[in-house]
């Protein structure tokens, strides 16, 4: 088990002296500011600022310690307390940055039980989950909970997006229909989303659609559970549609909107065709364009 968190390195003085007294040995390994080990627990403080905790007896050395010293934070030692419990619907989407492949938005409701079950699961910001990790908690998320997700294949995007002409309102539109459909089926009236633009986007959507919630829109949303769960959804619609599109046209389609990206693309096109790239990518990006 391992404990990772960020802190501000201005407490690494403090943080080194109180490890010493209390008998730690401290050495300093590459990137990092310093790495300390005593019998049961090791702590190591990088020059990023992430601290990373382990060893058989860190729970006491957390709880004791470093919570009520350093993180002035309960979180690992009494998780509850931090819960957000308030039955609510969380939101997320992925895929928008990537040029191959689906935009994907997902909604999922938790009630208290549910959000203490999402912990149990895993649920936490899928940007720190990995591809494999995603689609296993995504798959017990499916079965237990209710939601809907939103996957927009590239032909459908890119025509929603020749409508919309702006991507945060066709995130908006999609958001609002994710919602209004789970809104209807939990009867739930209150949701939180990780916020993607400014928040009359979301409002004039939601307006449009005729959907009656109290929505708060908040940056860094995942640090709530059920967005967590929501971003790890969306995320694994994005993943299995990323796998059917490479399987449609032989060739397993990288992430993102890289140098590497746009070498499969001219892959593509050679095989099939300029006319491939509306049914695999989105083709507003300006990678289009330098192709």
């Amino acid at each position: 088990m391992t404990f990772t968190t960020k802190i501000d390195v201005k407490l690494a003085p403090k943080l080194m002296e109180d490890l010493k007294n209390q008998g730690f040995e401290l050495s300093k390994p590459p990137y990092t500011i310093f790495s300390a080990k005593k019998k049961g627990v090791s702590c190591t403080l990088y020059e990023s600022g992430s601290l990373t905790v382990q060893g058989k007896e860190m729970k006491e050395f957390m709880e004791f310690y470093l919570e009520p010293e350093i993180l002035q934070t309960f979180q690992y030692s009494h998780p509850d307390a931090h819960l957000n419990l308030e039955p609510h619907i969380g939101m997320d989407e992925a895929g928008k940055g990537d040029y191959f492949g689906p935009l994907c938005v997902a909604a999922i409701y938790g009630d208290s039980e549910g959000i203490k079950k999402m912990r149990e699961l895993g649920a936490r910001d899928s940007k720190r989950i990995s591809d494999d990790g995603i689609l296993k908690i995504a798959k017990k998320l499916r079965a237990e909970f209710p939601y809907t997700v939103i996957r927009l294949f590239p032909k459908k995007y890119n025509e929603l997006h020749g409508k919309f002409k702006n991507l945060n309102r066709l995130l908006g539109w999609a958001h609002a229909a994710a919602l209004g459909d789970l809104a209807l089926k939990t009867g739930c009236k209150k949701a939180l989303l990780d916020q993607f633009a400014e928040k009359h986007v979301m409002e004039n959507a939601l307006r449009q659609k005729k959907v009656e919630i109290d929505l708060e829109q908040k940056v860094r949303g995942e640090e709530d559970l059920v967005v967590a769960a929501a971003s790890i959804l969306a995320r694994a619609a994005f993943l299995e549609g990323m796998k059917t599109l490479g399987e449609e046209v032989g060739m397993e389609l990288p992430k993102g909107a890289s140098a590497q990206v746009k070498e499969a693309a001219k892959k593509l096109i050679a095989k099939w065709g300029p006319e491939i790239l509306d049914k695999v990518a989105k083709t507003h990006f300006k990678t289009t364009g330098e192709l």
